[in-house]
C-alpha cells in the first residue's frame, strides 16, 4: 500500500500540471470565436456545392487557416475548406504547412506538418479531412 500512494500522488500532480487555468480557458476560447467569425467573413457570399476525398494541390493561389480549418482560396468564387484533426493551428500565426504528396493532389487522410518559418522547427502536425467546395 505504501508505493500505491505515491504513485497516485505522482499522478495526480501530473494531470493537474496540465489543467489550464480559467484565465488560459477564456482566452483559448476567445481566439476560438474570432476565428469562426473570420471564416464566416471569408465565406461571406460563396456556398457549399460538394465534398470530396481530394483536390487538386496546383489550382491553389492562397492557404488561410481559421483554428484547425484550413481554406485554400483558388479565386474569390472558389475555395475549398478543409477540417482537419487538429494540430496545424500554428498555420494560423504564421507557420509553414508542409504537406507530401505523390499524386498532385491534396487528400483525406494526408498529413501535414507546419514547420516555423527561418528555423524550420516542426511545430505541429495533422491529418487533412475531406474537403468541401464553396463557390459563388
Amino acid at each position: 500500500m505504501r508505493i500505491l500512494v505515491p504513485a497516485l500522488s505522482i499522478a495526480a500532480l501530473a494531470l493537474t500540471g496540465c489543467a489550464m487555468s480559467p484565465a488560459e480557458t477564456a482566452r483559448a476560447e476567445s481566439d476560438a470565436a474570432a476565428s469562426r467569425a473570420a471564416l464566416g467573413q471569408q465565406l461571406a457570399g460563396l456556398h457549399a456545392t460538394s465534398t470530396s476525398d481530394c483536390m487538386t494541390n496546383y489550382g491553389s493561389s492562397s492557404l488561410k487557416a481559421y483554428g484547425s480549418t484550413l481554406v485554400y482560396s483558388v479565386s474569390k468564387s472558389l475555395v475549398y475548406v478543409n477540417d482537419t484533426t487538429g494540430g496545424c493551428e500554428n498555420v494560423e500565426r504564421g507557420d509553414i504547412l508542409v504537406t507530401r504528396s505523390i499524386s498532385g493532389q491534396l487528400c483525406r487522410g494526408d498529413i501535414g506538418q507546419t514547420v516555423t518559418p527561418g528555423s524550420r522547427v516542426p511545430s505541429g502536425s495533422c491529418a487533412l479531412g475531406s474537403f468541401t467546395t464553396y463557390r459563388k
